[in-house]
């Protein structure tokens, strides 16, 4: 299995419409990576990203909308 990398660092990344302003519950999502949408939360822009595939993460949005 080989493994992919996406750069990260240059992404453009959005907040989500629900996040509040005070800090509290914030996630942000990356685009412009073909096939890809890394999702981080904003508090920890250092920590991790979880990477979905577009598909997985389409189906994610439908389900909670």
């Amino acid at each position: 299995m080989q493994s992919r990398r996406a750069d990260l660092a240059s992404a453009t990344r959005r907040t989500s419409s629900y996040s509040n302003s005070d800090g509290g519950d914030c996630v942000e999502v990356a685009g412009g990576l073909p096939g890809l949408v890394p999702v981080r939360d904003s508090k920890r822009p250092e920590g991790p990203a979880v990477v979905f595939g577009t598909s997985a993460w389409s189906a994610f949005v439908d389900g909670v909308r």
